[in-house]
């Protein structure tokens, strides 16, 4: 489907379900190339959905939303895994939807995940499913300590407890609604990272460089992308492991997969997302292509070119602890700009060279809740991690 494709006298439309930060992104994206755009999602603010020709504020599963959605798209993606398949099979059947409900549903349930991975000879973290009491008392003493997850619906840090003992894991269980859960051995971790791919109908990937993470709380807080950040030997292999781990999904669009680093050099995956990644921000401002870019083109079938990095980059998470409300409001609910002081100093910020500031357009701050990203660029690593300390500084982000 070509840029300036008419439909009924219109730009062809791109739709997207989820109305989130990624969901805006690709919006922007698509928008650029000339696409209308088209988002489902409940929220009548959603970031998204705010910036989109169409927004039909329903459920993922009405059934009369996904009809509207499918009389005004040629083709629908999604911004985040836990959008119903049910949802994306139904489209499937009308529409080109990338990625299939198929390759969304094993992302969806961790213990699926992780055999996929493991059949597509990648090694994941020693674990064990509980879905009874029986599969509990059988947990092996090696796993502990380690961490219980939620077999669904988990991301950024939730449904997941730190489990020392064999009593603290029956009680975290218990604390979940014994809901089914995968319990995973806590190993000594070296670093994490990321890798972004693009796979193509036709099966041509392209991925960007691999991505060092930190994590606080469970939620991203820094990307780093430059030489150095990562082992060349692990990178290699963490890419070539995204890439087998697509194609056993014959996955078409975008997908990240994240790895733990082992003490003695040894890549392990974490998880897999079928979409976008926030791990992936800084594409915006460093690469000749961003990710969006590259999940509007495997959405329209446009041709696929490997994407470049032109400058070493630091992504920061902006999250909603950053906002402070006068009367120091224990979930930092401010309205955004009722009250000028309660915003962080982006006039200073942006004072620094190579700094681009991303904001998703969320009309509340909450803490934990991501309101944005700064991207850092510069010539060198060392001047862009200098530059990311200055902006630490001034946000109040704990250095790294």
């Amino acid at each position: 489907m070509q840029p300036g494709t008419l439909v009924n006298g219109q730009p062809a439309t791109l739709g997207v379900m989820g109305g989130g930060q990624l969901g805006r992104m690709f919006v922007h994206a698509a928008q650029a190339m000339g696409y209308y755009t088209a988002v489902l999602d409940p929220d009548p603010a959603s970031p998204a959905g705010r910036v989109s020709h169409h927004h039909i504020q329903t459920d993922y599963l009405d059934e009369q939303g996904l009809a509207q959605l499918m009389q005004r798209c040629a083709a629908i993606t999604t911004e985040f895994e836990n959008v119903p398949a049910p949802a994306l099979f139904t489209l499937g059947a009308h529409r080109f939807v990338a990625p299939a409900s198929d390759a969304v549903a094993i992302a969806q349930t961790r213990a699926v995940e992780k055999a996929h991975v493991v059949k597509c000879g990648v090694p994941v973290a020693p674990h064990a499913v509980i879905e009874t009491a029986a599969q509990l008392d059988a947990v092996a003493d090696e796993l502990l300590p380690g961490i219980l997850k939620t077999a669904r619906l988990g991301y950024d840090g939730k449904g997941q407890v730190r489990v020392p003992t064999r009593a603290e894991l029956a009680s975290a269980w218990a604390g979940l609604g014994q809901v089914p859960c995968v319990l995973e051995k806590m190993l000594p971790l070296q670093a994490e990272c990321s890798v972004i791919v693009a796979r193509s109908g036709g099966g041509k990937t392209v991925n960007f460089p691999v991505q060092r993470n930190l994590h606080r709380g469970g939620i991203l807080a820094v990307t780093e992308v430059h030489a150095g950040a990562i082992e060349p030997r692990l990178a290699l292999q963490a890419i070539e492991a995204t890439k087998a781990i697509a194609e056993g999904l014959h996955y078409v669009g975008v997908l990240c997969v994240e790895f733990f680093v082992l003490a003695g050099g040894q890549l392990v995956v974490n998880e897999m997302a079928p979409r976008p990644h926030n791990s992936g921000h800084y594409t915006l401002d460093a690469c000749d292509q961003s990710q969006f870019d590259l999940q509007v083109r495997t959405l329209a079938g446009l041709p696929l070119t490997q994407p470049r990095q032109h400058s070493p980059a630091i992504m920061l998470n902006l999250l909603g602890d950053l906002w402070q409300e006068s009367g120091s409001d224990p979930d930092l609910r401010s309205k955004l700009g009722s009250d000028p002081n309660s915003c962080p100093p982006w006039d200073q910020v942006l004072a620094l060279p190579g700094t681009h500031l991303h904001l998703y357009g969320k009309l509340s701050a909450r803490k934990g809740r991501k309101m944005g990203h700064l991207n850092i660029t510069g010539d060198t690593p060392e001047g862009v991690r200098d530059t990311a300390m200055q902006a630490c500084a001034l946000l109040g982000i704990e250095p790294f």
